[in-house]
């Protein structure tokens, strides 16, 4: 963990990059976050701290998803919303303090995870209060386990594009090889917590690397070939050539997937957002991975060719 802080304070230098915002968090959740995290950037307060009270937080409003009231339900929301905005609180926090940590990126997303988890299970009971047989939660099951791989891909998507904005610095991209090193140099007597969150985390990077072979690839010869200090021309090569994944990158967000939950939500029929889940945002994850995969491919074959070789 290391703390420094330099610069002007400003909107974007609490942010990884404006170019991979998407509308919503640009002009409503980021802004928000940023003036919070302005507010505990000299107070005791840590990124975990924030993390964890988005936990408490998101919990709190899927329990309101159960009740078959409109006005309880917009509660829901709303504490969904601050969840939210707590969770781009401690990243911004993050950035503004240098208070960071590997622990903090896993507690980040096992955040989602657990508001989600409350969400389904809510909307199944309420579900079966309403007549559905128990089958439902094999429904959200499926739901959840595509839910898991189209975060986990939009989290991919995301960090290779900041690999290419700003190197490995800029970037949280990992790699099982190194992590399974690391989780075997770690003592469970002496570095429990850290041990515990790795010994997932090795499972979810595997998973991202598993359904994006040719970006393997790429990163490997990229590797090889320049050592991850990359060219300008090879940066705004990829940046062009893959504008058009940044929409499926935020078609799998929190965003866009909780405004149609909401919407589901407020018309009386939560559990339609499964069938959501399951059919279209998969539809978008294959659509997003083919498309990246094929930019990767190009990539890949034009640094074997030699095209970026002068740096």
């Amino acid at each position: 963990m290391a703390k420094h802080t330099t610069g002007k304070v400003t909107l974007e230098s609490s942010l990884k990059s404006l170019e991979i915002e998407n509308f919503l968090d640009r002009y409503f959740y980021r802004p928000i976050g940023f003036q919070i995290a302005l507010l505990l950037k000299h107070t005791p307060a840590t990124p975990n701290m924030v993390t964890i009270l988005s936990i408490f937080v998101g919990i709190a409003a899927g329990t309101r998803f159960y009740f078959d009231d409109i006005w309880t339900n917009i509660t829901g929301i709303l504490l969904l919303i601050l969840a939210n905005i707590l969770d781009c609180v401690d990243g911004q926090l993050a950035r503004l303090t240098g208070i960071k940590s590997k622990i903090g990126r896993i507690l980040d997303g096992f955040a989602g995870d657990l508001w989600f988890t409350t969400i389904y299970i809510a909307i199944c009971l309420r579900t079966m209060n309403e007549g559905a047989p128990v089958y439902i939660f094999a429904l959200a099951l499926l739901s959840g386990y595509s839910h898991s791989r189209q975060a986990a891909i939009a989290d991919y998507f995301k960090n290779v594009h900041l690999f290419f904005l700003k190197g490995t610095s800029g970037s949280e991209l990992d790699d099982t090889e190194t992590l399974e090193k690391k989780y075997k140099a770690l003592s469970w007597k002496k570095d429990f917590a850290e041990k515990f969150f790795q010994f997932f985390y090795r499972f979810y990077t595997k998973g991202q690397e598993g359904l994006t072979p040719e970006i393997q690839k790429m990163r490997k010869t990229i590797s090889s070939k320049f050592g991850n200090v990359i060219s300008e021309k090879l940066k705004n090569d990829f940046r062009a050539q893959s504008k058009g994944i940044i929409f499926w990158m935020h078609s799998l967000s929190f965003n866009s997937r909780s405004l149609f939950l909401f919407g589901f939500t407020l018309i009386g029929h939560p559990w339609f957002y499964f069938i959501f889940e399951v059919v279209l945002l998969n539809l978008a994850l294959l659509a997003g991975l083919k498309q990246y995969e094929r930019v990767c491919k190009t990539i890949n074959v034009n640094i074997l060719n030699g095209i970026y070789e002068n740096r």
